[in-house]
């Protein structure tokens, strides 16, 4: 149904310009939007004298699904780049352990060829972890293509395709443990504009309650954000205290 939602409104939600940043955790404003919601239902005639458009209301409920979803989205993918950066915690040191071996041995074994010292030399430049991926790579290729030398030296040339193969593998879990930078990451503006989406209508509403209620605590109560009243209050008994 969430998806069904935000499939729906897929079109309007990324015409809005201006996304906010969630001010509150999505899954506070997703239970407050259902709240409010079923709050507003008794108020409908005050509501719509005061100027409130009722299909606000009424869209409250594919809203908060469409904010739901999107919220899912970038959830996974958040999740997926953090198993990825411990994996690569994991198993990066094999790699640069290998990297560093084959180095060590290139270097020895063509001591005595000009070119492919040089070549050698060349991979064992630079350094992070992308160059390290490519050196693995490029290790093998000169390796496989110039075998004599290191099998001089006693050299296991298996070691050769574990580095290509390592390099297939780290290339892939790096790409997955940088990911997208976390504000640039278009599941995350996506999800920015559902909750603004989401956050328009239920500020329209909460004004109009709180305009008509002004004199009626009880029921303004419900216009206006649980979260907020609740940290706003604990932070000033916190401030009291101190």
């Amino acid at each position: 149904m969430s998806k069904e939602d935000f499939d729906l409104n897929a079109a309007t939600i990324e015409s809005i310009a201006d996304a906010a940043s969630p001010a509150i955790p999505i899954a506070a404003m997703l239970q407050e939007a259902e709240d409010l919601y079923v709050w507003s239902q008794p108020d409908k005639a005050p509501l719509v004298a005061a100027g409130l458009d009722w299909t606000l209301v009424d869209s409250l409920p594919a809203r908060t699904g469409a904010c739901r979803y999107a919220q899912s989205l970038w959830q996974q993918q958040y999740q997926s780049r953090e198993e990825a950066q411990r994996e690569w915690a994991t198993r990066s040191p094999e790699a640069y352990a290998l990297r560093d071996e084959l180095v060590h041995h290139f270097l020895f074994a063509y001591r005595n060829a000009p070119d492919l010292l040089a070549h050698a030399r060349r991979i064992a430049e630079g350094a992070g972890h992308a160059d390290m991926v490519q050196d693995l790579a490029d290790l093998a290729v000169l390796g496989k293509a110039n075998p004599a030398p290191l099998e001089t030296i006693g050299l296991d040339l298996a070691q050769l395709t574990t580095a290509e193969t390592l390099a297939e593998e780290m290339a892939d879990l790096l790409a997955r443990s940088n990911g997208e930078r976390m504000n640039d990451s278009q599941l995350r503006v996506t999800r920015d504009k559902a909750y603004t989406y989401l956050k328009q209508a239920m500020d329209e509403i909460r004004r109009v309650g709180q305009y008509i209620f002004w004199r009626n605590d009880e029921r303004q109560r419900g216009y206006t954000s649980k979260y907020i009243r609740k940290h706003s209050k604990s932070k000033k008994e916190s401030t009291t205290e101190q």
